[in-house]
């Protein structure tokens, strides 16, 4: 009886513990990421009238607690969604990310040049959005777009630059540049309370002419714990550091550092130059990935690596260079052909420094570039038929540790046979193309989409749990003879267009030995296991 009982018991519970190892094998190795790729948010909305190829505002902050980046635009719109021209006005529009419906807009009394989301009020648990015109400043409450400060200033040609708390009250304030079309009038630094708007002391002056393209202003903090104000103008062919500061400033941006007090010229000086030469200056910015690309916002967080960092230095629209923040001198100099839009930096190859995606055309060809941030050696290039479009690429952090890029252009060139670079001409009507690259393979583009719309501006939301991205567009879309063309803002899931994205070759791998060329097989299993993540702002010391 006892030998029986003991078959009777394993017959029933060796079943049952293979039944529940199989069923925990299929919950824990078993991804489910196809039925994820649903649940991303895609859509598309009209919200105004086209006005022209001038990148307009954009921004991405989450306002709706739903764990996904919303869209902050500002457009011409139709008066009251009813799609005439009559009374059309500047406004303000903050759009779902997950659904696209508006969440509110606001009409503006001059068109709105920039928005800045993120900052923080300790009486104000949503977070606050700055929409800034040539003339004013607002803040707003970024969920219902109730307006909570407004400040009037004249000649404004700057975002916002967050500075650390200077009055005590527990929220960053803000230094914003004026620059008079007057050439008798100086440029100018004016520092404003986070909390209330209102000004603290009086605008600085400087001895520059008011002409030119002004570059900055950035917050610098050296490994002393010092503050500098980073600004220039291109046709001054100079970048200054300011020193000085202001009535209203505390301790905290008294302080001087001595290792960059030595590099001024004269003890009299207020400035040190970080550059000074015959070619003009088109970009500066902190070599931190993920700047730019819509994601310049108010919030700590993100502004603490970008004020401690390396620079890139474009000059003379034909060279780029990365400065060196604790001495000011070039660790590298690249000479280029003329370079249109401002570097995209990101992970191309396993070393841990940023490179930089470069792109210029002429000719009617587009030329790309990934220059190593370690060395300025070319790590990759390839030329495509001109889109008539310039446009900041994007760079995206994604699960091999590199990054993937996104950028606009036409028909790549060397896929084409029997065409020369001086006879390549774009088809009618221009079709643009939404090219990724990925570092395993440089060979190898997926075409993710194509238009004949004329994409603006663009930008990159992340969505944490699914571990996927949206690509945000706004775009101008032409209409008949008749009427204006329309402002469409699109938002599209990058996995999900990765399962539909065409393979572009750009070339053959080498038949002398070289590796195989990969299967189409191959690459579709590599790019829909792909998945991306929010980009670690990581500065180079």
């Amino acid at each position: 009886m006892r030998v029986k009982n003991a078959v009777r018991s394993a017959f029933f519970l060796v079943p049952l513990v293979c039944a529940m190892l199989l069923v925990l094998l299929c919950a824990f190795l078993i991804p489910c990421q196809k039925g994820e790729l649903g649940k991303t948010p895609q859509w598309e909305k009209a919200l105004g009238e086209a006005g022209g190829v001038t990148p307009p505002a954009l921004a991405l902050w989450d306002v709706d607690g739903d764990s996904v980046e919303d869209v902050f635009l500002g457009v011409t719109g139709w008066a009251n969604d009813t799609h005439t021209t009559q009374g059309n006005k500047s406004i303000a529009v903050a759009v779902s990310a997950a659904s696209g419906q508006v969440l509110w807009r606001k009409v503006m009394r001059e068109s709105v040049m920039c928005i800045q989301c993120g900052l923080q009020f300790t009486t104000q648990p949503s977070p606050v959005c700055l929409l800034i015109g040539k003339s004013i400043i607002m803040a707003v409450n970024g969920t219902t777009g109730e307006k909570l400060w407004p400040v009037m200033l004249k000649n404004i040609e700057s975002q916002a630059v967050l500075l650390p708390d200077l009055q005590g009250d527990s929220v960053p304030d803000l230094l914003i540049a004026t620059l008079p079309a007057d050439e008798a009038l100086d440029l100018s630094l004016t520092l404003i309370s986070g909390r209330t708007g209102a000004m603290l002391g009086r605008p600085v002056p400087f001895n520059l002419t008011g002409q030119g393209k002004l570059i900055g202003p950035l917050l610098h903090e050296t490994q002393q714990g010092a503050y500098y104000i980073l600004f220039g103008l291109g046709r001054k062919r100079n970048i200054k550091i300011q020193t000085e500061n202001t009535e209203a400033t505390d301790s905290a941006l008294r302080k001087k550092d001595q290792g960059w007090e030595g590099l001024k010229k004269t003890n009299l000086s207020s400035f040190i130059h970080i550059y000074r030469g015959s070619e003009r200056v088109e970009f500066l910015l902190p070599l931190v990935a993920g700047f730019g690309n819509n994601h310049n916002n108010l919030d700590t967080v993100s502004n603490l690596n970008a004020s401690r960092s390396d620079w890139v230095l474009v000059y003379g629209f034909s060279k780029l260079s990365v400065l060196r923040q604790r001495d000011l001198r070039k660790e590298w100099t690249f000479n280029s052909a003329p370079i249109h839009s401002q570097p995209t930096l990101g992970h191309f190859n396993d070393d841990g420094i940023l490179d930089l995606f470069i792109q210029h055309s002429a000719n009617g060809t587009m030329k790309t570039q990934i220059i190593d941030g370690a060395n300025r050696d070319v790590l990759w290039t390839s030329e495509f038929v001109c889109p008539r479009l310039i446009l900041e690429a994007s760079a995206i952090s994604t699960s091999t540790g590199q990054s993937a890029f996104l950028f606009w252009a036409g028909e790549p060139i060397k896929a084409q046979r029997n065409v020369t670079k001086t006879t390549v001409t774009a088809p009618e009507p221009l079709i643009r193309k939404l090219f990724l690259l990925h570092p395993a393979y440089p060979l190898i583009l997926l075409e993710l989409t194509s238009t004949t719309d004329t994409t603006v501006t663009s930008a990159v939301s992340y969505q944490e749990h699914q571990k996927d991205a949206s690509y945000i567009t706004l775009s101008s879309r032409p209409t008949p003879d008749s009427e204006p063309g329309a402002r469409i803002v699109k938002s599209m899931s990058l996995r999900a267009a990765i399962t539909k994205g065409q393979i572009v070759r750009l070339g053959e791998t080498n038949k002398n030995g070289g590796p195989v060329k990969p299967s189409a097989f191959e690459i579709n299993k590599f790019f829909r296991r792909l998945t991306f993540k929010r980009q670690v702002r990581k500065t180079v010391r």
